[in-house]
């Protein structure tokens, strides 16, 4: 049986392709392959760009979406993308979220001009849980009609990464259509884990001994402690538990910040990248190359694999090429 042929935009270091090809290990759990492979793949950045070379073994279409003609791009049969969320964020206060009034905010609209024009099986699209609430809740309603305009039966779902298999807390809206004439309306599959007290916890993916530098100086946590009472700072994890969502700007976290960190006899310290690879539920065979602050900024920015799979799984089975 052919491979289903996946063009994955705003791709970053590969969170959704690492899920969507499968036939890898997380936690001694094996995810199978979902007869997929990836034949284009398109982000801005630098850095993820060579995070997913390195991985995937395909250089990635380093330009801007909007100077890409539909026709440069190979034929695909499904069409993946996490559209850039930032201005959809509730923590992206400063400045106020812009959702679709932003330029960054209007980037799915190139999604849409590429289902119009190649008219793939189906999409699949991600995007920070915010984005149901931009814009006085006008951004997604909108969002969800353009993509129904190209031509697609669209069904879509808040997901929690918990709940799958991940480490972390981490919900996701994920948008999946399917082309109008195939008849096909997806159903998102059932949560493996509905008890919260199965949920994977991040005490199995941390380091028992870490470079001193991971850690935060007297100075620094002097100086949360003053704050801690008021302004709720210090979060540090409960090892048992889940992870609270790990964000792009791990590189320059601070103990007065709302990101999680660990706290370790007493001390504390940020995670390193091996350890947010695995919050976010990367195999262990995944390769982190760059410097530390892009590798933290990409793996912030990604998707998790496990979720993504399950996802994936039932799209594949789905999805029949034409």
């Amino acid at each position: 049986m052919d491979k289903l042929k996946v063009a994955s935009l705003f791709c970053g270091c590969g969170g959704t392709d690492v899920g969507l090809l499968g036939d890898f290990t997380f936690l001694d759990k094996y995810y199978p392959s979902n007869n997929m492979e990836i034949v284009y793949a398109n982000d801005i950045d630098d850095n993820a760009c060579r995070l997913f070379e390195e991985n995937f073994r395909i250089k990635p279409d380093n330009r801007d979406i909007r100077e890409v003609k539909s026709s440069e791009i190979p034929d695909f049969d499904i069409l993946t993308g996490g559209f850039p969320c930032q201005s959809f964020s509730i923590v992206a206060q400063n400045p106020k979220r812009l959702g679709i009034k932003d330029d960054r905010g209007k980037l799915f609209f190139e999604m849409c001009r590429i289902l119009r024009e190649k008219q793939p099986l189906c999409f699949i699209a991600e995007n920070v849980k915010g984005i149901m609430s931009a814009n006085k809740k006008e951004a997604f309603p909108l969002i969800l009609e353009e993509f129904e305009k190209s031509g697609y039966t669209i069904t879509h779902k808040l997901l929690n990464s918990a709940n799958y298999g991940v480490p972390q807390k981490r919900e996701r809206v994920i948008i999946v259509g399917f082309r109008n004439d195939l008849g096909i309306k997806f159903e998102f599959p059932d949560m493996p884990i509905t008890d919260e007290n199965e949920y994977v916890s991040l005490g199995k993916v941390i380091e028992n001994a870490v470079a001193d530098k991971y850690f935060f100086s007297e100075r620094a946590v002097q100086g949360m402690m003053r704050k801690r009472e008021t302004m709720n700072k210090g979060r540090a994890q409960d090892i048992t538990k889940p992870c609270n969502t790990v964000g792009s700007h791990l590189a320059k976290v601070s103990l007065n910040s709302t990101d999680p960190v660990l706290m370790v006899n007493g001390r504390y310290r940020r995670f390193t990248p091996r350890e947010v690879a695995r919050i976010q539920s990367f195999p262990e065979s995944f390769k982190l190359v760059c410097t530390e602050s892009a590798q933290y900024r990409a793996l912030g920015n990604a998707i998790p694999p496990v979720m993504f799979w399950y996802v994936a799984n039932v799209v594949g089975k789905l999805t029949i090429k034409k």
